[in-house]
């Protein structure tokens, strides 16, 4: 294979996405090896239970990299929403399905308040999406200081459902990230709106002079995360059954965590949302060894995380100089 080939290869946009897969490939067969009974189905289904509200996290996180900005607030939002939802459930005694449309409007509304603020005063991202982060997290002890239980019938059924499969089973939940993950897909390759994306984020003043409304897509991005958080924060509250003022602290980075080892570049323009489900998966697989070995802290999740964060950006940073 030939030097401008290989280099070809190293440059294409599934190659850090690969390497993800082939990364979370090689931990599960190695921990497999050495645990027995990390490979059986329902661990596996597990990863994806526990982290499901965190799949559709990064998702909208996904999206708002794409585009070149980053989301700072949505484990907030994720707690805010928590927070509402328990709230209207248990003390306004609002029907489920009410809760479940306000909570996910409010979300959607959120980012695109933050989108547009962006936008319209060209300040950056990351200061935004802090004060929108400091704004829910203040909203949600406005609401309570204290944990409120939810022991609504609908969500109380739903955080017991299983769905089985392969002789194990999925939660309703893990169903719902992974429909999540499929539109956000087909809506990322496969529209107007996912071509827009890469293109702002790729080169915001080229997307402008080819004739697209950058303002509009980056706003659709941000409100596109909002949603999100919110989802999530519905799915972490069936998935705990309780509204939690610091439900999803740190969670932020958690996602973009898990977007950048899933193979998009910080900078914008550059990836595959479906990159967010890898990356979750590394998390959790992870945290799943470290719990197997049993003689380990939880902190060194932390640091393998942390490990492999920096070496796939010195990796993106080598390959983005070509």
């Amino acid at each position: 294979m030939s030097a401008a080939v290989k280099q070809s290869l190293a440059m294409a946009p599934w190659f850090t996405s690969a390497i993800t897969v082939l990364l979370l490939a090689a931990m599960l067969g190695v921990g497999g090896a050495v645990y027995p009974g990390l490979l059986s189905e329902q661990v596996l289904f597990n990863l994806l239970i526990d982290n499901a509200h965190l799949v559709v996290l990064a998702i909208g996180m996904g999206f708002v990299i794409l585009s070149g900005g980053i989301d700072l607030s949505v484990g907030a939002v994720l707690a805010l929403s928590t927070m509402a939802c328990a709230w209207l459930l248990q003390s306004a005694h609002w029907h489920p399905a009410l809760v479940i449309v306000c909570v996910l409007a409010g979300g959607a509304a959120f980012g695109a308040l933050m989108g547009t603020i962006i936008h319209l005063f060209r300040l950056q991202p990351f200061i935004v999406t802090l004060a929108g982060m400091f704004l829910a997290r203040g909203l949600c002890y406005l609401i309570s200081t204290d944990s409120v239980a939810i022991d609504q019938p609908f969500f109380a059924a739903l955080s017991q459902a299983q769905v089985h499969l392969l002789g194990g089973f999925l939660s309703p939940g893990a169903i719902i990230a992974l429909v999540v993950l499929l539109l956000a897909v087909w809506l990322a390759h496969f529209t107007a709106f996912g071509r827009a994306v890469y293109a702002v984020g790729g080169n915001e003043a080229s997307a402008a002079m080819m004739g697209l409304d950058v303002g509009r897509t980056r706003v659709l991005a941000y409100a596109l995360s909002g949603f999100c958080s919110a989802l999530a924060g519905l799915l972490f509250s069936v998935y705990t059954l309780s509204g939690y003022a610091l439900h999803g602290q740190g969670m932020e980075l958690d996602a973009i965590a898990a977007v950048v080892i899933g193979g998009m570049l910080l900078t914008g323009g550059y990836g595959y949302i479906a990159g967010a489900l890898s990356g979750v998966l590394v998390l959790g697989a992870i945290q799943t060894l470290i719990a197997f070995d049993g003689t380990l802290s939880s902190w060194w999740t932390r640091i393998v995380i942390g490990t492999l964060l920096l070496v796939f950006c010195v990796v993106q940073r080598l390959l983005s100089k070509g």
